[in-house]
Order: C-alpha cells, then structure tokens, then sequence
C-alpha cells in the first residue's frame, strides 16, 4: 500500500502536466454528460418533431470530422495546449448561446450543433495526442484508469443530478441551471488549460497519404469500413432513444435514471470485458456483443414502456463493453502495426473519426428523408432494425483482421468518450 501511494505521489506531483489534463477531463466528462443529454428534450419540447432533433445532430456529425482535420493541421504547425484550448472555448460558447438563446433554440438547431462539433473536433484531436506526449509508459495505465473513474462518474451521475434539478425547478429555469453549470465547469477546464506546458509542434500534416493507406494496409481499410457500419448505427440511436424515453415517461428524472442504469452497468462489465476477454477471444467477443446489441432493439419495438427501455438499457450496459473492449483494442493495434504509426499517429486518428462520422451523416440524412415521406412513429422502428445491423458488420470486417502473433505496441491511443452514450 506504501508503495502504491508513493508510486501516485511521485507522478501525479511531479508531473503537473498529467495532473491538469486528468482534471480537464474529467470537468469535460462532468460539463457534458450533466447536460448534452437533456439538449435533445430540450429542443423537442420546443419543437416537437424528430427534424429538428435529427438537423442538430447532423450539425454536429458534419463538422465533428472536418474539425479533426484542421485540428490535425493545426496541432502539426502549432502547440497543441492551443488546440485543446480551441476545443474547450467552442464548447463554452456552445453553452452560452443555448443560455442566451433559450427557448428559440430549435430555431438555431444547425448552428448549436455545428459548434459543439467544432468543439468535438478541437478538443478530441488534442486531448488524444496530449495523453501520447504527457504520460509515459510507466503512468499512461494510471492515468487511463482514473480518467475512466472520472468519466464513468460523470455518465452515471451527470444526467441524474440533472434530471433531479429539472424536475425540482418550474419551466425551463432547471435547464437554464444545467446549461448555466456546464459552461461554468468549461470555462474552468479552459483556465486549467493555461496551467499546461507549451507542446511545440513539429512535421507535415500526412492526411491524404494515411487516407490513401488503406488501399496499401488491408487491416487499416477493414477497420475503417468497420468504423463507417458503426457510425451508421450511432447516428440515428444517439438521439431517437432519448426522445422515446421522455415520450413515454415526461419526465426527466426518468431520462437521468435510464442513463444510471446505461452507465452503471457498462462500468461494471468494462471492467470484466478488460479482465476476461483475452486476444485469442475478440472476434468472439464482438460476435457476441453485437448480436446482444442487436436483438435488444426488439424489446422496445412492438410494444415499448419505460419497464422495457429500462430492460434494454440493461442489456446495452453488457454488451457495448463485450463489443468495445476488443474492438478498440483490435484497432489500436492495426494502427500500431501500420505505416509510420509512431510519427503519423494525429493523422491515423483524424482518418479514423472521418470514417465513424461518414457513418453518422449518412444515417441521420437517410432519417430525415425517410421522416419527411412517412409518418415518423412507422418508419423510425424499420431504420432501428435497419442501422442496428451496424455492429454485426463490424464482425463482419474485424473478423478477417489478422496481426500476427508477435504485437508491437507504436502507439497506444485513448478511446473518446463523447457526450452520449451510444444507444
């Protein structure tokens, strides 16, 4: 235990730098997951119609992508604190124009969703590169642990505190609260920035040639493809879920205890996922985690009550870790293994956003076409069966992925958690 402690004092105190960007994480954990899930209630109680809810998100999932290749040029020519600083500032002014647009912000449903894209964009792409150059080998376990403890925390209370605050206040003064919280706690996560080292930036800006790669790397282009069948599915459940919670309930309060559920059961089996899938088992394991995904749908297809939705959430909490863990595993090690991987790693990573988000867009443009010719309660369940093949797919890609038995680990790049959970 003595040696333990030492082993955190000796890093966490002496390198200031990991110290500030576990604490940017987890504020951006805790800023966005106290309120992003309730902005799309929030625009339907304005509206009332899944177009509005469906452009947001295309906002995002648009500029998201874009944002990470700038961002990847910029963090190529300059300090990368200056990136992560963009990120962090287009997330605050995201907050204040909600705060200061107020109940017209379905009116401005693109525009909101293009900043917090932006924001997206700026903020992953540095916060991924800053965790390579601020921890070392012998600190980047603790310091990936413990930001999964603060982001965890942050999916399992935020969205509960915050539906506990909605349902306290009259009106739409409980979101104005959440809302006012979230771009405080962003403008801290900027002021901390400022406690960061400068990060000097140094080599070209390779995106087409890594783009180009898969065409040269057969496991790059199968887990890139694999990263589109998985935006497909993203792109329409990260908002229809949530509208279909509020619908059947009113409230919430309810929304927030759904997310508990979610939440709290993906922290329990990531940490089994981690402890019991071995190499030899991913491609099992991601069969068995998608087809869990997948059949789940029907709980809530033919006859849906919030006893069902809590049921799914339970069998979504087990399988996104059973898919995720050697999924991201698998493609950190394609990467790993690729051309270049150790100098061209903001390059590999802004490739692969750009692949997940071709995914999204197209989901969330098929759902507004199909809305716009058929009645939404109809059509929404046939592009739920439809998109929520994605993960079935991934298998479909990952399965023949082969990396030899002998792995080399170049690059070790961190997961991005984003404000919803993909439901």
């Amino acid at each position: 235990m003595g040696k333990r402690f030492e082993f955190i004092h000796n890093k966490i105190d002496i390198n200031r730098d990991l110290l500030f960007l576990l604490v940017i994480g987890g504020l951006y954990s805790l800023g966005i997951f106290l309120s992003n899930t309730f902005v799309n209630v929030y625009l339907w109680k304005q509206s009332g119609d899944y177009t509005t809810i469906a452009v947001y998100n295309l906002g995002i999932f648009l500029f998201q992508p874009v944002t990470f290749i700038v961002a990847g040029k910029i963090a190529k020519k300059v300090d990368r604190v200056i990136v992560l600083r963009l990120g962090v500032t287009f997330l605050s002014l995201f907050f204040l124009c909600v705060l200061l647009i107020g109940e017209a912000s379905s009116t401005y449903n693109f525009m909101l969703g293009s900043l917090l894209g932006i924001g997206y964009g700026f903020y992953w792409l540095a916060f991924n590169v800053l965790t390579f150059e601020i921890t070392e080998p012998e600190t980047r376990d603790f310091f990936n642990g413990f930001l999964g403890v603060l982001q965890s925390f942050g999916g399992m209370i935020g969205p509960l505190l915050a539906g506990i605050i909605i349902a306290k206040m009259e009106a739409n003064i409980g979101y104005t609260t959440i809302f006012s919280i979230s771009f405080t706690l962003f403008i801290l996560s900027v002021v901390c920035s400022f406690f960061l080292n400068r990060r000097q930036a140094e080599g070209n800006f390779h995106f087409k040639r890594i783009l180009r790669e898969r065409h040269h790397n057969k496991n790059w282009g199968r887990i890139l493809y694999a990263h589109i069948f998985q935006g497909l599915r993203e792109g329409i459940f990260a908002f229809v879920i949530t509208i279909w919670v509020f619908l059947i309930t009113g409230s919430e309060f309810s929304l927030g205890m759904f997310n508990l559920v979610l939440s709290g059961l993906s922290f329990i089996f990531y940490f089994v996922a981690t402890k019991f899938i071995k190499i030899h088992m991913r491609k099992k394991a991601i069969l068995l985690g998608s087809l869990l995904l997948y059949f789940s749908i029907f709980i809530i297809l033919f006859d849906i009550s919030y006893f069902q939705l809590i049921i799914y959430a339970f069998f979504i909490g087990i399988a996104y870790p059973i898919i995720n863990v050697p999924y991201v595993s698998m493609t950190y090690d394609v990467i790993g293994k690729a051309w270049k991987a150790k100098d061209l790693r903001v390059e590999y990573i802004v490739v692969r956003e750009l692949f997940v988000n071709i995914g999204r867009v197209a989901s969330i443009l098929v759902f507004l076409i199909a809305v716009s010719l058929y009645p939404a309660e109809k059509v929404i369940p046939i592009l739920l069966v439809l998109f929520g093949t994605g993960h079935i797919f991934i298998y479909l890609f990952t399965r023949n992925v082969y990396l030899g038995t002998k792995r080399k680990k170049e690059v070790l790049i961190k997961e991005q958690i984003t404000d919803e959970k993909n439901r």
